[in-house]
């Protein structure tokens, strides 16, 4: 018996084709298939963080902290990883071409009555063990073939057996070749090409979480900025209140001023503590969400060191006048969202290409050929007479067994072969009709799409183009009301130390410089946005900010 496993798995391993060999068997195999993955996340600490420490402080330029997000921010991570299933989806489509080997062996003992004289014993008794195996795959042609050997022992007690043990092999190449339907490697790799443009549309989609990623992340950069400046305009503010509270109260020492005069400067002071001790909170706050932006929440050294951000959000020096045309050919060239609007274009062409195919007749030529052999225990019944005329039957056994119908078989002795063709001519194919209406349909509203796109990409630059030349004209007319702001309460505090003002006007010239220092540092941090913004909407903000994505 182990001989004739042995042989037929050589048979087996002989009719396997050249590639499944380079693989087949491998451990690596057996581990994949046998053995249950243990799946264990491990999640790595934030890195770089320690680059950019000075002196006990967390030090970030824009650039610095745009490289931290990248490498640190838990949802670029999670963007990545759309990427990763859509690749996975390739080695799916390539699971139609995957060989697959089938085996099966049955031993069945019967004890049966005959009911005639010829069953040859009282009480017939049989034992009958086929083995099968079979090797089957389809290639990308289209041509699907199988490759099968069956092995049959059939042991009986009837004395009417010519042979007992029987061994029957059967070697059998079979193939189909569609015709019409599924004919030819396009649409046999269909899957694998729809697979191939939806990971193109994934990258696409990639880039354009990651522009809204950054675009978020320097958002919160700024607001970190535009808070530090309001902090330091009120603290400047505290001290210009805390300088007029000391002059006033020396007056009143002095007698300069009543008693009920010192109750404004107080007033201001108090207000003044109180906005600054707001604005340090804000700031406080607003340093929590640029560490979780940078993953230095994650690392206990790092998040408890205080972080100085080195940018600052100086008036623009850029006055030209940008090319609005220029700039909206460039953003159709490189939004990402707008490819991966059109590679959907590409992915309803593939689908009308398969749809279309589904809908053809199904004729394939068939074809078999068939080799077989027979063995075993031979018994060969012969009569032989004497002188006198009487008849002895003599029976010859002739020695036999497994090899024997083996070698028969591959003898190509009795063989058995033909050819066919098969048809399925479905009279009416709804659901092929509906499918290939809706992909029709899609592609349709995906060409819509695309348009819609294309007009909302050149709406976004003008507004963004817009926004930023408004911008500058703000922080321009900002400074300009600063600085009126300082001469009008310069000249308050003269004409007060005139005797010729009183200190309410002193109090609202104070007031309107840090309204004015604040509107100027709200319109730069907003002039900052504004350009962001615009790196958007054209897509050049991974490019301008260095970030490639592979």
């Amino acid at each position: 018996m182990t001989s004739k496993i042995t042989a037929v798995l050589l048979l087996f391993v002989l009719t396997l084709p050249a590639q499944d060999k380079n693989f087949f068997p491998k451990p690596s195999y057996f581990r994949e298939t046998f053995s249950t993955p243990k799946v264990k996340v491990e999640m790595l600490p934030p890195v770089k963080l320690a680059d950019y420490v000075v002196d006990g402080k967390l030090e970030l330029s824009l650039r610095s902290y745009v490289e931290l997000v990248m490498a640190n921010n838990t949802d670029v991570e999670l963007s990545r990883l759309a990427v990763d299933t859509a690749k996975n989806a390739i080695l799916r489509g390539y699971s139609v071409f995957d060989p697959l080997a089938l085996a099966s062996f049955n031993s069945t003992r019967q004890r049966s009555l005959p009911t005639d004289a010829l069953a040859g014993a009282t009480t017939l008794a049989t034992l009958s063990q086929p083995l099968t195996m079979s090797f089957q795959q389809l290639v990308p042609t289209g041509t699907s073939y199988t490759v099968a050997f069956a092995e049959t022992k059939n042991t009986t007690n009837s004395g009417f057996a010519n042979f007992n043990p029987a061994f029957n092999s059967n070697l059998q190449i079979s193939f189909s070749q569609p015709l019409l339907r599924n004919r030819g490697a396009f649409i046999n790799r269909l899957p694998i090409t729809l697979a191939h443009s939806r990971v193109r549309k994934s990258e696409y989609d990639l880039k354009t979480n990651l522009i809204n990623l950054i675009q978020t992340a320097e958002l919160v950069y700024w607001q970190a900025i535009q808070l530090r400046e309001s902090l330091r305009v009120q603290e400047s503010a505290l001290d210009v209140a805390d300088k007029f509270l000391k002059r006033s109260q020396r007056e009143l020492e002095l007698g300069a001023i009543s008693k009920l005069d010192i109750y404004q400067p107080e007033l201001q002071f108090v207000q003044a503590q109180a906005n600054v001790a707001q604005a340090r909170y804000q700031v406080l706050q607003q340093d929590d969400a640029l560490r979780k932006q940078i993953g230095a929440d994650l690392d206990p050294n790092i998040r408890i060191l205080p972080i100085v951000l080195t940018e600052t959000p100086a008036p623009p020096a850029d006055t030209s006048t940008p090319n609005t045309e220029a700039l909206i050919a460039k953003a159709l060239t490189m939004r990402p969202d707008l490819k991966s609007a059109a590679q959907d274009l590409d992915v309803d062409d593939l689908q009308i290409r398969g749809f279309s195919n589904d809908m053809r007749p199904d004729l394939a030529l068939t074809g078999t050929y068939t080799t077989q052999g027979r063995g075993g225990i031979g018994y060969v019944r012969t009569n032989v007479f004497n002188d006198l005329g009487e008849r002895t039957p003599i029976t010859q056994v002739l020695p036999g067994g497994f090899g024997d119908a083996f070698s028969q078989m591959w003898g190509f002795g009795y063989p058995i072969y033909g050819f066919g063709l098969r048809l399925r001519l479905p009279i009416k194919n709804r659901a092929a009709s509906a499918n290939m209406a809706d992909a029709i349909i899609n592609k349709r509203r995906d060409t819509l799409e695309v348009r819609a796109v294309e007009q909302q990409i050149r709406l976004d630059v003008l507004n963004a183009v817009n926004q930023v030349e408004s911008s500058k004209m703000a922080v321009d007319l900002a400074i300009k009301s600063r600085d009126f702001a300082k001469l009008a309460l310069d000249a308050e505090n003269k004409k007060y130390e005139l005797g010729t003002s009183q200190i309410q006007f002193v109090i609202t010239a104070q007031s309107n410089l840090n309204v004015a220092e604040s509107k100027v540092v709200t319109e730069s941090v907003q002039y900052r946005r504004n350009v962001l913004r615009q790196l958007q909407v054209t897509g050049e903000l991974l490019e301008e900010r260095g970030i490639a994505i592979k």
